[in-house]
């Protein structure tokens, strides 16, 4: 479960995990009666994640009433840690006597109220006063009691029994209906005909039973879903096979046992089946989850100590190897080394950290050895954070996914008045035997699938987002998956975007031949040595590689707007502007054509004067990001118009725009345009997108379509907008979109396959096309609904392919 405050104080967004979800119409359900709850804002069940996320007043709703009305409908809910609450995994329990030493250990701390330890499960669980001690603490406790703590991973564990507890009943029920299928002809055997009733009995009240007790749910709440389907189709082929097996119906009575066993196995097969791709489907989640250090190197008084990660706290430091995972988020003190962050912003090659540089928990050193202070742990890491958004990315209903649902929501009611129909115009019209109008009308029931169309949307949202993460590009909301994929602008903010954000000396013009270049870069330097102006520390970094050191000046005066006057070599030195050279009386004619052509161009100047003597001249701009030209030339092959918006000046704006290849661009923009900007796009019926830093281009990123916040950092649960890009790479915009195109592009295929399937399906399974001898035994009509479910999400799956083409 997870929380987040949005907005109003007292609204609060929680994330809870459903079970007993059996298709989309239970999900949408669910949705339903909590959204008619006082107090909910939203809420939104998605099926494939098996996941609610609501967002309601706690004033007026409270959890206790969300928790009571999800368990009245029937299914269960994972109730979530208040405050003052811990349940956590506990390694090297051995017997009971483990348990009461624990237990008496946590409970020696007068904050902890409660401490219950399971040997079993090898958990405990406490009730503390938030207020005094923190989980680190209690971890702690354990740590000191001899025992190893971890934080549990639910959902993972969760899924893996769900998985487990489906192949169990699989294999179960194909045990017990095989042998009722190999004795199909030998219906005269008295002694044959008993084990295939007791086999059928057995699966039909314990591997079937689930849809039972689904379908008990649902009718009790007055919708249908697809156990109901299940539980009416194999109940009728049961209970006529009984009744035929007591004689009950004459003796032209047929028993057919196999139909209703095979029917369940064939399910519990496709629900197998299902259960493992849409593990498959989240499989990018379930890979960050398993890049959590476990252990750390704690030092203390230079003593290094191998602890549980989850004991490190704000500001201890970690020793950390080559090799070794780097427990937490934190800051480089000593050493230095290459870290893959490749789990982070995709980029395959190690980044070279030095003391002072921020580094992320569940990243490799690939060499040197560092020690590190820890900045952030828990749930503030960044890859928490990541964790978190990913997860609510893909409980976010795609705008597409209201056509599903509205199909789901009339689709069973429809499929038992076909099988109705079906049954009638057989027996009456066709004037066909009993059992044959049956079997058809059981086959119509047993073949319709709301599940398709109810995993259509969420799987592929679940793989594109996992492919855009693996990418570096963290998706905050699954929707805009959808809508970026039908972006027609992009606004482009200028500075950080397009260009590097700093400037750069890209022009060093000595006024005459005579004049050495370096003792001119020398001279600048020297004066811009103790200045913090942008200009100035990119006239340093020229220096510094150009291998010159700035000298030793006296009498060093900054003035602002002006620029900077120092004695430096026995000579009056003036750097800065046009201004500053006129006060100083210098003359600034021999420069003055190529002045006019570097200010044309849209670059900063800074003349150097020594004496009474015009030096040089050095010219700075924020250049273009190496791949900011080629993405914007893909953004427009791709079909996008682009646009660069920028608060300098035109000239400045011209060249820019220019050099990047952008279709149009406005100048002069002040922070509040930008807005105007996007809303005026969207008054011409323009599906418009922002992409900027995330941070001044807020209300812009906002307002548009889909704001996409470029350079995310470590902290991207503030960025606004839509798509965090974590890498400062414009090429990731185009990589997005392209993501956002095909997972459209399957989510289309799938709704069109899950309602040919039911569109092809019910004919055939209603008995249309029999006279060409094309019909449907209910077992195998069981079958292919089965199967239906499971290519809807491998085929979401398949979308895993267009990773090798970004």
């Amino acid at each position: 479960m997870v929380t987040s405050s949005i907005t109003d104080p007292d609204i609060v967004k929680e994330n809870y995990a459903i079970t007993g979800m059996s298709c989309s119409s239970c999900a949408a359900r669910i949705e339903k009666e909590i959204g008619q709850l006082p107090g909910t804002q939203s809420a939104v069940v998605n099926f494939a994640t098996e996941e609610l996320v609501i967002a309601y007043d706690e004033t007026t709703l409270s959890r206790n009433d969300i928790i009571r009305k999800v368990q009245d409908l029937g299914y269960g809910i994972k109730s979530p840690e208040p405050p003052g609450e811990l349940t956590f995994g506990v390694n090297g329990l051995h017997c009971a006597s483990c348990v009461n030493t624990l237990e008496k250990k946590l409970l020696e701390n007068p904050a902890i109220s409660t401490a219950i330890v399971n040997l079993a499960s090898e958990t405990g669980f406490v009730r503390f006063d938030p207020q005094t001690v923190s989980p680190q603490d209690i971890f702690s406790i354990v740590h000191a009691a001899g025992y190893t703590p971890r934080e549990l991973h639910e959902s993972d564990t969760s899924a893996d029994d769900t998985l487990r507890s489906q192949r169990n009943w699989l294999i179960f029920s194909l045990a017990a209906s095989l042998p009722i299928m190999l004795t199909m002809g030998m219906h005269s055997n008295r002694a044959v005909m008993q084990l295939n009733l007791l086999l059928a009995t057995a699966v039909q009240f314990s591997a079937g039973l689930v849809f039972y007790r689904g379908a008990w749910s649902a009718i009790k709440n007055r919708t249908a879903n697809m156990d109901v389907l299940v539980a009416l189709g194999t109940s009728a082929a049961y209970f006529y096979s009984l009744a035929a097996h007591f004689g009950l119906l004459g003796p032209h009575g047929v028993v057919f046992f196999e139909t209703s066993a095979m029917l369940i196995a064939f399910i519990r097969l496709g629900k197998y089946l299902e259960a493992r791709a849409r593990g498959k489907a989240g499989e990018a989640l379930k890979s960050l989850l398993r890049l959590q250090a476990d252990k750390a190197i704690l030092l203390s008084d230079s003593v290094e100590k191998e602890v549980p990660a989850s004991m490190v706290r704000v500001g201890d430091i970690v020793l950390v190897r080559a090799g070794d995972t780097i427990p937490v988020d934190g800051e480089v003190l000593e050493g230095g080394g290459a870290i893959d962050e490749s789990m982070v912003t995709g980029e395959s090659l190690p980044v070279l950290k030095k003391p002072g540089d921020n580094v992320t928990g569940s990243t490799i050193s690939t060499n040197g050895v560092m020690r590190i202070r820890a900045t952030r742990i828990g749930e503030a890491t960044l890859l928490a954070q990541i964790v978190k958004m990913v997860r609510e990315a893909q409980g976010d209903k795609a705008p597409i996914q209201r056509f599903a649902d509205a199909v789901s929501a009339w689709f069973v009611p429809i499929v038992l008045l076909l099988s109705a129909v079906t049954f009638v115009v057989w027996f009456n019209l066709f004037s066909s035997d009993f059992l044959t109008a049956f079997r058809f009308a059981i086959a119509v029931v047993v073949i319709a699938c709301p599940c398709a169309m109810g995993l259509a949307t969420p799987t592929a949202i679940m793989v594109g987002s996992g492919i855009a993460l693996k990418r570096g590009i963290l998706v905050k909301k699954g929707s805009a998956l959808e809508i970026i994929s039908g972006l027609q602008v992009l606004l482009l903010d200028k500075t950080g975007t397009l260009t590097r954000g700093t400037p750069e000396m890209t022009d060093l013009v000595p006024v005459a031949r005579s004049v050495d270049p370096a003792k001119l870069l020398d001279c600048l330097a020297t004066a811009e040595a103790y200045s913090t102006h942008p200009l100035a520390q990119a006239a340093l970094a020229a220096a510094v590689e150009a291998g010159i050191n700035p000298g030793e000046a006296t009498d060093f005066e900054e003035r602002g707007g002006y620029g900077i006057t120092c004695v430096y070599n026995g000579y009056k030195l003036a750097v800065g502007n046009e201004r500053l050279m006129q006060e100083e009386g210098i003359d600034l004619t021999p420069l003055s054509s190529k002045v006019e052509s570097l200010t044309s161009a849209g670059k900063s100047l800074v003349y150097v004067a020594a004496g009474t003597a015009l030096v040089g001249v050095a010219a700075f701009a924020d250049t273009l990001k190496p791949g900011s030209a080629a993405a914007v030339a893909e953004l427009r092959r791709i079909g996008i118009k682009t646009c660069m918006i920028t608060g300098d000046h035109a000239n400045v704006a011209s060249v820019v725009a220019q050099q990047a290849g952008v279709d149009s661009f406005e100048a002069e923009v002040l922070p509040g345009r930008k807005l105007d900007i996007v809303k005026e796009y969207q008054g011409r019926g323009l599906i418009t997108g922002m992409a900027g830093d995330g941070i001044n281009d807020a209300p812009a990123l906002a307002q548009a379509e889909v704001g996409i916040a470029i350079g995310g950092g470590t902290d991207v649960a503030k960025e606004t907008g839509d798509i965090v890009l974590m890498r400062d790479d414009l090429l990731d915009v185009v990589r997005a979109i392209k993501i956002g195109r095909a997972t459209l592009s399957k989510v289309k295929q799938n709704l069109f396959w899950a309602l040919f399937y039911n569109i092809l399906g019910i004919p055939v399974a209603a008995g249309l096309f029999s006279g060409y001898g094309i019909t449907l035994k209910p077992e195998y009509a069981g079958l292919a609904m089965a199967f239906s479910s499971v290519s809807v999400v491998l085929n979401s799956i398949m979308l895993k392919r267009i990773a090798k083409q970004l």
